[in-house]
């Protein structure tokens, strides 16, 4: 990955302008993380950025950014720049393009993030986030609480970083965050949410969960069971513990999952019926929050006669032909009985047998 960000580095020298990669790929390069974020800043503008790179992929001329594909890696490269007065706490209202790349290290978040590296491969460290990585702390880039003040996205990914890394929140952090944590309540659930999946699937996930619990921020962000949340090796687990699809953002697939996994915690995940019903995934997602193994789980899932409709060796005509009946709402009736009886292993999975079940009992 280095190669080919240094590769992109010499594309943009090659016409005369000056480039580094910033951020958190530096960050992790240096402790050892492998990563495909990959940032770079440049004193070229966006629209002598387009020059060098005829194929964007996204250009927003308001934030002096393009994002550009190249080795099949995804750049996002942004022009030196400052920004002033920022709006709704989260973007800045206007930027000016500079020159230095000093100056634009001072307008980053944190410390660890300020970290740049040259097309030599040199690192080039301002603002001593090295020191920073090395005491395994987080440091905002100037006062905390402006740095919030500025875009309140920055204290969840505070509390990202310090999950993730396994680093400890400085305490004028701590402090900064608890005087302005407030103002979470002016950032879109959408962007909350995304911050929220990278935290709940960290591999310190539970860490991350108190940290959110010690600082107050459960309450600020409307997480008023994130104290019950015990398992996380599911993301569909946790926000169904969560319980909170009536204020969060989630595509349909995701509802109807948190959905059904609520269901099934009310239920026996080991019965033959409620695992052919709700299926492998949602019952071993539900048996995980209740301290049920997936091997357990996994274990009479593959022990059922059948797993879905259609291994029930009839059809649909056959039943009515052998009721006499026309096409009608009574055949979901018919098919849940059968469905129970085979998984129950009071009939067997034939046709004969599955015939006769019919006729005795819903002629």
């Amino acid at each position: 990955m280095l190669e080919k960000a240094i590769y992109v580095l010499k594309m943009i020298e090659d016409k005369g302008f000056k480039a580094y990669i910033v951020g958190g790929f530096v960050r992790d390069y240096i402790l050892g993380i492998e990563s495909n974020d990959i940032d770079i800043t440049t004193n070229a503008t966006p629209k002598e950025l387009k020059e060098i790179f005829k194929n964007t992929l996204l250009l927003n001329d308001d934030y002096g950014s393009i994002t550009v594909m190249k080795k099949n890696v995804r750049f996002e490269i942004t022009t030196f720049r400052k920004e002033f007065k920022y709006l709704d706490n989260r973007r800045p209202e206007k930027v000016e393009y500079i020159d230095k790349l000093e100056d634009d290290i001072k307008r980053r978040d944190f410390t660890i993030n300020t970290i740049c590296m040259d097309s030599n491969g040199e690192v080039i460290d301002y603002l001593n986030g090295r020191r920073d990585l090395d005491k395994k702390v987080i440091k905002t880039v100037g006062n905390a609480s402006d740095r919030f003040e500025e875009d309140c996205l920055r204290i969840l990914r505070a509390v990202r970083f310090a999950t993730n890394l396994n680093f400890k929140l400085s305490d004028e952090v701590v402090n900064a965050i608890l005087e302005k944590k407030s103002l979470l309540k002016k950032l879109s659930y959408q962007r909350k949410k995304e911050e929220l999946d990278k935290i709940f699937t960290s591999d310190r996930a539970m860490d991350g969960i108190k940290l959110l619990i010690d600082l107050g921020l459960d309450k600020v962000l409307e997480l008023k069971n994130l104290n019950k949340v015990k398992c996380t090796d599911s993301l569909i687990g946790v926000w169904a513990v969560l319980d909170v699809l009536d204020i969060y953002p989630f595509s349909n697939h995701e509802k109807e999952m948190i959905e059904d996994v609520q269901k099934t915690l009310e239920l026996n995940n080991k019965d033959p019926y409620t695992l052919y019903k709700y299926g492998l995934y949602i019952n071993s997602v539900s048996g995980l929050i209740k301290g049920i193994s997936k091997k357990e789980i996994a274990s009479t899932y593959l022990e059922l006669p059948i797993t879905k409709r259609s291994d029930i060796k009839v059809s649909s005509e056959e039943i009515m032909e052998e009721l006499n009946k026309e096409p009608g709402p009574y055949l979901k009736d018919i098919y849940k009985a059968i469905e129970k009886e085979i998984l129950y292993n009071n009939l067997d999975n034939k046709k004969e047998d599955i015939l006769n079940f019919c006729k005795e009992n819903f002629s």
